[in-house]
């Protein structure tokens, strides 16, 4: 089982303007820690095992799940007392419901005091028997202060119902490597995401359980010919979703798309820019994510996270099918 820990930290220059902030932004407004960030994936580590541990050494634990049915994780945040906000639609009488006008899609941890450390935990993974032991999954375990808090913050809000806070720490510059945190709907992902994919120069790969949306869709295929593209699809949903989903339109421009070959799900939700910048949370790119859902990412500029990705991406793409959807 592998696993993989960096004091992130290979970007040139922390400033606004060179990351495309302007107006009043200034590099001075960047907040700046030492910290890490943990990458494992569902597929090569015990990630079940490593939450239950988390939570059992934890003083306290907050977290705000789409889904939970692992009995592992069930009866270790039950022992230690945490609070549980959980989608209405899986609740099962653990935890508080949250409810709305879309999903409480998030999947992200609070772990306080594990060792000595405060820790945060999201990514794409449902604590389920099918996210641990099935699916294509990311977890990403992190230990910042400032987007602690921002996780903090939106938990409060998920838990008294409260509307369009701004984040606090949207930049943070952890131990040298600029990390960008934004939470839908409030936030805009699908903005965000896309002015990270305007800053490709080289190359734009991705994984994606569900992928919808247009703006995202019709970029990535302006820039054919201009950058290296490849991307995998979950191939149940872009099955359901022939009309809407942007697989076949990638398809019949002839790009490098492919449909994934697991039994079970490909549950990323991952873009990789140039190799060294990625995009993962808990947010499709579709309309329900940006729009309706509650979901948080990440926009991490690092080129050693970019290349625990790209392992990852090589290993689905290398595995996944060619041509039309089966």
């Amino acid at each position: 089982m592998k696993k993989f820990m960096a004091t992130v930290g290979i970007v040139a220059m922390l400033t606004a303007a060179s990351l495309g902030y302007t107006g009043c932004a200034k590099k001075s407004s960047i907040p700046s820690e030492n910290g890490t960030v943990e990458v494992l994936f569902s597929k090569s580590y015990d990630c079940e095992s490593r939450l239950e541990q988390m939570v059992l050494n934890a003083s306290q634990v907050k977290a705000a799940l789409y889904d939970l049915d692992s009995a592992k994780l069930t009866a270790a945040l039950a022992r230690q007392g945490a609070e549980l906000l959980i989608d209405e639609d899986q609740y099962e009488g653990f935890g508080q419901k949250i409810g709305g006008t879309g999903l409480m899609h998030n999947k992200f941890w609070l772990l306080y005091n594990v060792n000595g450390e405060d820790y945060l935990a999201t990514g794409s993974l449902n604590p389920t028997r099918n996210g641990f032991g099935k699916n294509d999954n990311n977890l990403l375990i992190i230990s910042s202060e400032y987007l602690k808090n921002n996780y903090e913050q939106e938990f409060e809000e998920l838990k008294n119902g409260w509307k369009d806070k701004p984040t606090t720490y949207r930049l943070v510059n952890l131990s040298g490597s600029l990390i960008e945190n934004y939470f839908c709907p409030d936030d805009g992902c699908e903005d965000k995401v896309l002015a990270t994919l305007k800053k490709a120069r080289q190359s734009i790969y991705f994984m994606t359980f569900s992928f919808t949306s247009d703006p995202l869709g019709d970029y990535i295929i302006s820039r054919k010919g201009e950058l290296d593209i490849q991307g995998v699809f979950e191939k149940s949903q872009a099955n359901s979703q022939k009309q809407y989903t942007e697989y076949y339109k990638m398809l019949e421009q002839g790009m490098k798309v492919r449909l994934d070959n697991n039994p079970n799900n490909m549950h990323h939700k991952v873009f990789i820019i140039d190799g060294k910048i990625v995009v993962a949370g808990s947010y499709n790119p579709t309309a329900s994510g940006n729009e309706r859902n509650d979901e948080n990412i990440l926009i991490i500029h690092d080129e050693k996270i970019g290349a625990r990705f790209l392992e990852e991406y090589r290993r689905v793409w290398q595995q996944a099918n060619n041509g039309t959807a089966q």
